[in-house]
């Protein structure tokens, strides 16, 4: 067994060449968010998975075992509840509604610009029925957001933030300017 104790995220800093070369490893969500788990990689090695507990594996990663070699993660695709909003009775802003009160459950959400992913629960297909949202079984990748309180280096702010230089505004969006809203 090959052990793997160390996560590149997103594979940041390793050249193409050496990505497009290493082996690959397909796991779904239920696997990728377990800190400990076992693994067969694309050539056929076992892996025996070690990180540091609270870590979360995301599709793009890339695990160093100790030999050196690398595995890049893709998420599997598996079964999900894709919701989206009633284009004749309703508006974008529903998935918003729907966000926010799935959270208050603390249901796990991947969040897109046009519809959300949870993981199957005929409980919740029920309530969001009951808000006129469309839900649909898929067989997708799911990659829920990491949370607020999501452990900092692994996929949340730990980037720099290059946007913040484009704007030659400070984000404090107080009603003292000159226009109206």
């Amino acid at each position: 067994m090959l052990t793997v104790n160390k996560l590149v995220a997103g594979g940041r800093g390793l050249a193409a060449v050496l990505l497009k070369r290493a082996a690959r490893v397909t796991l779904d969500w239920d696997v990728r968010q377990k800190s400990r788990f076992d693994a067969t990689d694309s050539s056929g090695r076992t892996l025996g998975v070690f990180l540091p507990r609270g870590t979360v594996v995301r599709g793009g990663d890339v695990l160093v075992a100790e030999d050196g070699s690398l595995i890049a993660v893709e998420a599997a695709a598996q079964p999900v509840l894709r919701v989206t909003h009633c284009r004749e009775h309703g508006s974008p802003f529903d998935l918003l509604r729907a966000a926010y009160h799935l959270g208050n459950r603390h249901v796990q959400l991947e969040l897109k610009p046009d519809h959300l992913k949870l993981e199957p629960d005929h409980v919740l297909v029920e309530l969001l029925r009951q808000m006129h949202l469309i839900v649909h079984e898929a067989n997708e990748a799911f990659e829920p957001e990491a949370g607020a309180y999501a452990s900092g280096g692994q996929h949340g702010h730990a980037h720099e933030h290059e946007h913040e230089h484009a704007h030659d505004h400070d984000h404090d969006h107080g009603h003292d300017h000159d226009h109206p809203h």
